[in-house]
């Protein structure tokens, strides 16, 4: 299938602020890429890119004063399978992790494994590892929140969640993770655009979504505590600890937000070619 996303996101800003934005396509997907992508500003500013420790697509920039709007419209192709199961995926035993895999075990800036490990044993110590571990993290995470864009805080960690039972999607992503490195399962946090595809839509505007990945048997699996359910059509942007190492953007100084419309929608091969 294809996909066609973007989005339009507009700062005000007072005085020249330096900026750093996470809102390309992640790299392992420019294969799947049926239009050119290409993040633009009006005004028009000096950019340039480099990728991170964790392989993402980071932007730098300078907001100029009086603001600016970041853009973005392309056309990725997507397989149109949703999530893959694995049931049947191990668990691995922390002495058999490969090196790298070893930092989704640790506590990270929203994601505090001590202040829940006690809380995600007693619930999830009986259960056996693995695929139904995940599986039961997962849906006990998307029963405790409630969702609501109105709960949004971006200060509210793993154990803020817990507490309170209110969030937004990065909210049941930074719970879920937690639970499962508590459980000794590397889990690692996602962003990206995950639009209302061949699902009932909600009546509220489109956003980016977060979900997570997990290591089961020597390979990472998707998973969705906000949905609880396989989707169709991730396309992914950032991957990293928490939402930390992927926020879309990272003002060093005062810029304020003053729009935001994010679109991915499925197209035919039809309206790309008439575009």
């Amino acid at each position: 299938m294809l996909i066609r996303c973007g989005y339009d996101i507009s700062f005000a800003a007072e005085t020249p602020t330096p900026m750093m934005a996470m809102l390309s396509v992640h790299p392992s997907r420019h294969r799947d890429l049926a239009t050119p992508h290409r993040l633009t500003t009006t005004p028009e500013v000096p950019m340039y890119d480099y990728l991170d420790a964790f392989g993402n697509t980071c932007t730098r920039l300078i907001v100029p004063a009086g603001g600016i709007t970041l853009s973005c419209d392309f056309v990725v192709e997507d397989s149109g399978l949703p999530d893959r199961q694995s049931p049947d995926a191990v668990q691995h035993a922390v002495e058999d992790l490969p090196d790298d895999i070893l930092v989704y075990l640790l506590g990270s800036r929203y994601c505090e494994t001590d202040r829940l490990s006690d809380t995600a044993w007693s619930l999830f110590g009986h259960v056996a590892p693995g695929w139904a571990r995940v599986e039961a993290i997962v849906a006990w995470a998307h029963n405790r929140i409630k969702f609501g864009y109105p709960h949004a805080r971006a200060t509210r960690t793993a154990w803020d969640a817990h507490q309170e039972q209110v969030g937004v999607c990065r909210d049941f992503a930074h719970l879920a993770v937690t639970l499962c490195r508590c459980m000794n399962i590397p889990a690692r946090y996602c962003t990206g655009y995950l639009g209302d595809i061949r699902v009932a839509p909600i009546d509220a505007a489109m956003d980016f979504s977060a979900w997570f990945d997990v290591y089961l048997g020597g390979e990472w699996h998707t998973f969705d505590a906000r949905h609880n359910t396989p989707r169709i059509g991730r396309i992914l942007m950032a991957r990293g600890r928490d939402a930390t190492d992927t926020a879309l953007t990272t003002a060093f100084g005062p810029a304020t937000l003053s729009s935001f419309a994010v679109h991915s929608d499925e197209v035919d091969t039809a309206d790309l070619t008439a575009r």
